[in-house]
């Protein structure tokens, strides 16, 4: 692997560590990324929509150009949809 793969792997990391603290600093995040990830499971652009409703109601942003970091962590909350979904 080169070094500028490791480089960025960690970055990614980071920013997801970055993440999750915030959501445990705050929990009442973690209630309102669900609801937003429910809300646009199904749409087209899913990530994109979640995204932009994330960053504009919660101290999450997640730019434009979504990361490395960004892309796992909206994909893990449209796992956890899918999953609380799978129950009922």
């Amino acid at each position: 692997m080169s070094t500028a793969t490791i480089k960025n792997k960690e970055r990614a990391i980071d920013e997801l560590v970055s993440v999750l603290r915030k959501i445990f600093e705050e929990p009442e995040i973690c209630a309102v990324a669900m609801e937003i990830a429910r809300k646009h499971l199904q749409d087209e652009h899913a990530n994109v929509k979640i995204a932009d409703e994330l960053s504009a109601t919660t101290s999450v942003k997640i730019p434009v150009e979504h990361s490395e970091a960004d892309t796992l962590f909206l994909e893990m909350l449209k796992d956890l949809v899918r999953d609380e979904q799978a129950l009922y």
